[in-house]
């Protein structure tokens, strides 16, 4: 019986084909983390331009968000709908507080999603 194996053309015997398919298993597993590793960081990177950007919508409910206005770090204030009534809040870590109930409502013009691209595109040129 032969104890050798030909790879290329060449005589190996079984220690070096086995060597050589475990180094082989080894790499494919680490290109394969790697690929996996490169695409979560991309999904984490995506996720948070959108959040950033404010490009998803905040409501489909009763409570709609028409409009956010950061003032600081943690403080914000929020135009909110309910019912058809406009409310402006204040939002802080610690508290909400309403500042005002409109009596006129503000009309707040939507923005479509390649709308909000296109500008977040040219802010960065």
């Amino acid at each position: 019986m032969i104890n050798t194996l030909f790879i290329s053309g060449l005589a190996a015997s079984p220690e070096v084909v086995a060597t050589a398919e475990k180094g082989s298993a080894i790499s494919t597993m680490t290109n394969m983390l790697g690929g996996l590793i490169v695409v979560l960081v991309i999904i984490f990177v995506l996720a948070y331009i959108v959040k950033r950007l404010n490009l998803a919508p905040s409501s489909h409910g009763v409570l709609k968000t028409l409009a956010v206005m950061p003032l600081g770090q943690r403080e914000k204030i929020v135009l909110l709908e309910v019912d058809g009534q406009q409310y402006l809040l204040g939002v802080t870590a610690q508290q909400v507080q309403v500042i005002d109930k409109l009596s006129s409502p503000i009309k707040v013009e939507t923005e479509s999603f390649a709308d909000r691209l296109r500008q977040a595109k040219g802010k960065q040129v």
